[in-house]
C-alpha cells in the first residue's frame, strides 16, 4: 500500500482526499503546514512513498518546502496547485516537483498521478556498465551517476530522464517522447515538466549548465545527450 504525505491547509480538501486516496488504496497521512511537514520529513524522518503538496500554504509555502526537501530526499513530489498559471508552474517544477496537478482535482486523475510517479522511482531494468561521457559517469547497474568523480544527488525522474539519454546518446528525444517515457503520460502531456526536469538534470551534470556541452537543445525538435 503507497505510503502518501499529503500536505494541504484547507482542512475540508484534505479530508476528501484522504478518504477518496484511502479507498483507492493509499496509505495517507495529512499535514496542514509546511512546517510540520518538514519537521515530519527532515526530522522524524518519516519517508512517504510520495509528497502530494499543495503550494499555498500559510508560514512557509509549498515552494519552500518543495526546495528543502528535494535538497535532503530522493522522494517524488506532487503539487497541487490552485491555478494552471505559468508562473507558479514553472517555479513549483524548478524547485524539484516531479508532477503538478490542478485545483479542483478528480481523486482519480491524482491517483493515477501518484502511480505514475510511483513507477517512475521504481529502478528499472539495466545493462550491467559504466556509461562514460565526458567527466560524467552513469552506473546502468546500480542507477548512480558521478561527475567528475563525485556521486550526484538525482530524483527518481531525473534518473530516469538520464537513463533514457543514455540509452538513446546522439538521438534527438522529443518532449513528446520523453514526456512518454519518463512520466508515463500516454496523451499530450505538459511539456514544461519536461523542460524543467532538463534544467535541473543539467545544474548537476554539466560543468556549465548555462552553455551545456554533454546535454544540448536541438531547437524545434529536443534534447539530446553526447555520445560516449
Amino acid at each position: 500500500m503507497p505510503r502518501v504525505l499529503l500536505v494541504e491547509d484547507d482542512t475540508a480538501l484534505a479530508t476528501a482526499l484522504h478518504l477518496a486516496l484511502r479507498r483507492l488504496g493509499h496509505d495517507v497521512t495529512t499535514n496542514p503546514s509546511g512546517e510540520t511537514a518538514l519537521r515530519t520529513l527532515l526530522d522524524d524522518h518519516v519517508l512517504p512513498d510520495v509528497v502530494i503538496l499543495d503550494l499555498m500554504l500559510p508560514g512557509i509555502d509549498g515552494f519552500e518546502v518543495c526546495r528543502r526537501v528535494r535538497a535532503a530526499l530522493p522522494v517524488p513530489i506532487i503539487l497541487l496547485t490552485a491555478r494552471g498559471d505559468a508562473i507558479d508552474v514553472v517555479a513549483g517544477l524548478e524547485c524539484g516537483a516531479d508532477d503538478y496537478v490542478v485545483k479542483p482535482v478528480e481523486p482519480r486523475v491524482l491517483d493515477a498521478r501518484v502511480k505514475a510517479v510511483l513507477r517512475r522511482a521504481t529502478p528499472i531494468s539495466a545493462q550491467e556498465t559504466v556509461v562514460r561521457i565526458g567527466p560524467l559517469e552513469f552506473d546502468r547497474t546500480a542507477m548512480v551517476a558521478t561527475r567528475h568523480g563525485r556521486e550526484l544527488n538525482l530524483s527518481a525522474t531525473e534518473t530516469r530522464l538520464l537513463v533514457e539519454f543514455v540509452q538513446h546518446a546522439g538521438q534527438v528525444l522529443s518532449r513528446q517522447s520523453l514526456l512518454k517515457r519518463v512520466w508515463d503520460y500516454g496523451y499530450v502531456g505538459d511539456s514544461r515538466l519536461v523542460d524543467a526536469a532538463v534544467a535541473r538534470l543539467r545544474a548537476k551534470i554539466e560543468d556549465d549548465p548555462a552553455n551545456p556541452t554533454l546535454l544540448k537543445t536541438v531547437r524545434g525538435l529536443g534534447y539530446r545527450l553526447a555520445k560516449p
